[in-house]
């Protein structure tokens, strides 16, 4: 049996639903990674790079084609995060990454991309059925996650805000797929996602303080 093969079958079945290797290691992986990007460790990028790898398999065995494609496009982000937080080192007074809140222009850019994916995927996957059997909830969370990743690889507390609303689609949407361990990851994504939002908002707070009492 190949590890791809293994990580496709069952782990256990808890309260009528069956847990498979590739949901539950996967999403592990993935709860790592949000909180090494609540304390802003470079490393959250080959955490999500690993994490997305395997949930290519759990989503390939769930016939979900539309979640296939949002992992392979968060292993790209993830490469492409991983190169701009390696830009961005240093810029805090820690020595880490700097974050801060997102100006009203990125604000407009970030909602009118994501607007405007949700609506593109949205009628991909209902023109072509195979891509996703729930094709509406399936792109906004596909643009969704795309959106949270970007506004993260820019240090933006926005970030925060953005998985807060894939999390709202999120849970019902892996239940209702068969991904049981998905569903509960995302509760607990709920957790540090708020956790994380405060503890980056003071962090931008005390940026903002800083770079004002900077000399000119």
């Amino acid at each position: 049996m190949s590890a791809f093969d293994w990580l496709n079958t069952e782990a256990f079945t808890a309260f009528g639903q069956h847990v498979i290797w590739s949901d539950m290691v996967g999403n592990t992986v993935g709860l790592i990674a949000l909180a090494l990007g609540w304390r802003r460790s470079i490393w959250t990028w080959p955490a999500q790079f690993l994490s997305g790898l395997i949930l290519v398999g759990a989503y390939a065995s769930a016939q979900l084609s539309g979640g296939v494609g949002k992992q392979l496009l968060v292993i790209g982000v993830a490469l492409w995060g991983w190169r701009q937080w390696n830009r961005g080192k240093q810029q805090a007074q820690d020595g880490s990454i700097a974050v801060r809140f997102a100006t009203w222009r990125e604000r407009g850019l970030l909602l009118a991309g994501t607007a405007a994916g949700t609506l593109a995927v949205g009628l991909l996957f209902t023109a072509v059925p195979t891509l996703s059997w729930n094709p509406w909830p399936d792109a906004y969370i596909f643009v969704g996650t795309l959106a949270a990743m970007v506004a993260q690889a820019r240090g933006l507390v926005e970030f925060w805000f953005a998985w807060l609303l894939v999390d709202i689609v999120g849970v019902p949407l892996a239940f209702s797929s068969g991904l049981a361990f998905s569903g509960l990851v995302y509760v607990i994504y709920l957790a540090l996602v708020l956790w994380g939002m405060r503890d980056w908002w003071q962090r931008s707070r005390a940026t903002a303080a800083a770079l004002e009492g900077a000399p000119a």
